[in-house]
């Protein structure tokens, strides 16, 4: 079976050497970028043995053992260290720290997002505890998924900010957990797109089911709020865009088109084509993202087990399937999931 890599990180490596390399900006936010960029690369094994952990106990069968009717949610502080955990915070939902207070609120609603939605108990959908570790490193220009926990930079207040002020982020990155322990998608090719595709699909739903928006009112963009006063200056509005993956304004522009794709690309980029295909099935079936194309996509990724490499085009036919099958009487869901697909060359 392919390696799962649990590469999971907002903010694509390129983005962060790029910053490093440009001599616009100061020495000391290029010294920022170069070593996010290469502490984000010095996680990586423990990413990759978390992950595969994770596909050694449940092909054992040992996470069908619930472990708590809801999530704990916990925070703790690595207060500008890279030692991890880090120091519980006590009650972090009513802390005067605002990564701590934000960690642990929008930490809560991806739950509820999860199990009102989708009837998802947690990540491993068994009820494990969901541990932040807020303020980790000095100017950390990132946020990531460990494989068994989120860990959020500061930013540096320049090119990006705290990363827990984005809830998008935040359920982006805890849904590659969700990814985690169903799909188990690997991260290269075909499926690795789908990987962050996944997580920026959901990342979106849940930002636009926090604040009641239908598929038109909302903006698609990912990482909006982490941008700082530096990147906006320049004229970036988000990392990626998912209703127009070629966006200059994007800090990571993606291609739109299956053809586009080539081997050995970054997942951040390969998930153009999928983020592109669920924006335009939403948008032309209409309503809330969630109600329905999010039904579709959620069976998709978790209701066929580990298929560490399956590539786009399988997706795509999983989905139409699927469509067909749970709304056999609107004819326009199929339709509009058809339009995706077709929309991208699938």
């Amino acid at each position: 079976m392919p390696r799962y890599q649990c590469i999971c990180c907002i903010v694509p490596k390129d983005v962060l050497e790029r910053f490093s390399a440009d001599r616009k900006l100061s020495a000391e936010l290029r010294k920022a970028a170069a070593d996010s960029a290469r502490l984000s690369d010095s996680m990586r094994s423990l990413r990759e043995r978390q992950c595969e952990l994770t596909g050694l106990t449940r092909s054992a069968g040992a996470h069908l053992v619930e472990l708590a009717a809801k999530p704990e949610i916990t925070v703790f502080d690595c207060k500008h260290t890279q030692t991890l955990p880090g120091a519980q915070v006590k009650k972090p939902g009513a802390s005067k720290d605002g990564s701590a207070r934000r960690a642990s609120v929008e930490t809560t609603a991806v739950a509820k997002f999860y199990q009102s939605v989708f009837g998802r108990n947690s990540v491993d959908d068994a009820g494990m505890t969901l541990m932040s570790s807020i303020h980790y490193g000095k100017s950390y220009n990132n946020a990531m998924w460990n494989g068994s926990q989120m860990v959020y930079g500061d930013g540096d207040g320049k090119l990006f900010v705290d990363f827990t002020r984005g809830n998008d982020v935040i359920g982006h990155e805890l849904t590659h957990g969700v990814t985690q322990h169903s799909l188990q998608l690997g991260y290269s090719g075909d499926a690795g797109g789908l990987n962050e595709s996944m997580s920026d699909c959901f990342g979106s739903m849940f930002r636009q089911w926090q604040a009641g928006q239908d598929a038109k009112a909302a903006d698609w963009l990912i990482g909006a709020d982490i941008l700082g006063p530096t990147a906006k200056a320049r004229g970036y509005t988000c990392l990626r865009n998912m209703a127009d993956p070629a966006d200059k304004s994007a800090l990571a522009p993606q291609p739109a088109k299956y053809s586009q794709l080539k081997p050995g690309m970054d997942p951040h980029y390969s998930s153009g084509p999928p983020n592109l295909a669920f924006a335009t099935a939403c948008l032309a079936l209409g309503g809330r993202s969630w109600e329905r194309i999010g039904q579709l996509w959620y069976a998709a990724l978790t209701t066929s087990g580990a298929h560490p490499s399956m590539t786009m085009p399988q997706f795509a036919a999983r989905t139409r399937q699927i469509a067909a099958q749970r709304y056999p009487g609107e004819p326009k869901v199929a339709a509009a999931v058809d339009a995706g697909w077709k929309k991208v060359g699938l």
